[in-house]
């Protein structure tokens, strides 16, 4: 399955925020709501392997500054978001959906018409539904969950930050027409999709963010 590399790509392309090309740190919802973080110049973004994400779990970067240690444990721990060039990411230690944590290192993110939209594994209820279809049997006890990991490691959801508390929202079809209330062409194509995946729903995250700066 290599769906989640697509988005990551079509994420990449994205321009994630304006403004000419620079590193900034932002501590907190605050900061990265209004675009007044502290610029920095000694950021290192790698993507982390399949297997590490297997192991640890989180988000799909490693963001770090490598003649700067105390800097790497800021970034690690308390850091919420950075934009690298033209690209956002937030910290998965920083994002709850519901009670669930979302791991730790960073999830490519996205601004889109005043808010923010990341991309990562699914969790509680939605990686249920997303690493095994409900209409296919599920395989109980070890076997089992050791599927279900696996797939995991490849599923990607798109999750909104709640602008008030910062909560994780998922945004699957049912929060997509929400979205595109505005828009009905893009609805009726949005109901017949089958999937709530991230290779769909970044598609119609990328129409929204083309018809808001149209308009």
């Amino acid at each position: 399955m290599k769906k989640w590399r697509f988005v990551l790509a079509v994420m990449a392309a994205l321009l994630g925020m304006p403004g000419k090309a620079q590193q900034v740190v932002y501590a907190n919802l605050r900061e990265l709501m209004e675009n007044a973080g502290d610029t920095v110049t000694t950021l290192h973004v790698e993507r982390r392997s399949k297997n590490l994400i297997l192991l640890f779990s989180g988000g799909d970067y490693r963001i770090e500054s490598r003649d700067n240690p105390s800097m790497t444990r800021y970034l690690r721990k308390r850091c919420y978001a950075v934009r690298v060039d033209s690209a956002l990411y937030v910290n998965c230690r920083k994002m709850r959906y519901k009670r669930y944590r979302l791991g730790n290192y960073y999830a490519p993110a996205l601004w889109v018409g005043g808010h923010v939209y990341f991309c990562a594994q699914p969790v509680g209820q939605v990686a249920t539904t997303t690493a095994t279809p409900l209409h296919k049997p599920r395989l109980g006890g070890e076997v089992g969950n050791a599927i279900a990991a696996s797939a995991l490691v490849h599923a990607r959801v798109f999750y909104e930050i709640n602008p008030r508390n910062g909560r994780a929202e998922f945004v699957g079809k049912e929060k997509m027409m929400e979205l595109l209330a505005d828009y009905p062409d893009l609805q009726e194509s949005l109901r017949r999709e089958t999937s709530e995946g991230a290779s769909v729903m970044v598609r119609y995250l990328e129409a929204l963010k083309r018809k808001l700066e149209k308009d």
